[in-house]
């Protein structure tokens, strides 16, 4: 199965996992998702100072910055195969 597809499996199985992950994983997910599907964070990110949410999933990615869309997709696709073998 190539990269894409696992990807894509990857991602619908991340919706339907028996427990949530912690707050720190569901970052890392999104941060992983983002640079694989969109590339290195382009914005300055929220402009809220009080959208905490907002601001913690855009440093997610942005940490990613320069990893290319093949290894963000290798790690999500790992990331979310232990979390389904770990719950």
């Amino acid at each position: 199965m190539e990269l894409t597809n696992q990807f894509e499996q990857a991602v619908a199985d991340s919706k339907t996992l028996t427990e949530k992950p912690s707050n720190e994983i569901l970052l890392q997910l999104y941060g992983l998702y983002k640079q694989a599907t969109t590339g290195d964070a382009d914005t300055e990110g929220p402009s809220n100072p009080f959208d905490f949410v907002a601001k913690a999933k855009h440093s997610a990615w942005e940490e990613l910055k320069g990893k290319t869309k093949e290894a963000a997709m290798q790690e999500y696709v790992d990331l979310v195969k232990k979390l389904k073998n770990s719950f």
